[in-house]
């Protein structure tokens, strides 16, 4: 757990990591990727690449044990999101919307339940979320900047 404002993204399947580069660049903030596999990331010292092992939740456990009340998670996960709530962490999906402890518990039953619904469904096609949008990626940039600007003033 860090001391220091840092931004720590679930990046396997993230959309926004280029916008998370730009934002944290402005306000001066570390990024610490973490990811299953080597990806390709700008050269810069506020950027640190973390490749785990790709057992089943090992990047989710590198975020969870690094998240603290400095620490701003990029993730739609939301059983890693819950995790890193209790450790006192910001939590904001990549389409910008924030997980808070509010709603924590209603997103993990819904997800529950949509995980059930999949298994049993037998040739039908449940779905998944609605696609990533240009609305969704401005809303993200907009959240991340103000809840840095924030965090700096706390």
């Amino acid at each position: 757990m860090s001391t220091q404002l840092q931004i720590l993204v679930d990046a396997d399947a993230c959309p926004v990591k280029d916008e998370i580069f730009r934002v944290a660049e402005r306000h001066g903030v570390p990024v610490v990727v973490v990811s299953n596999s080597y990806m390709r990331l700008p050269a810069d010292p506020l950027i640190e690449r973390v490749v785990v092992s790709d057992g089943f939740d090992a990047a989710d456990d590198h975020i969870a044990e690094r998240a603290g009340t400095k620490s701003v998670v990029i993730t739609a996960d939301i059983p890693l999101a819950d995790r890193c709530l209790k450790a006192g962490a910001t939590v904001i999906a990549p389409n910008g919307k924030p997980f808070t402890p509010d709603m924590i518990g209603g997103a993990l039953a819904t997800r529950a339940i949509m995980q059930d619904l999949r298994a049993g469904s037998v040739g039908g096609n449940i779905g998944g979320p609605p696609p990533f949008s240009k609305a969704d990626r401005s809303r993200f940039l907009s959240v991340l900047h103000d809840t840095l600007e924030k965090m700096a003033r706390d």
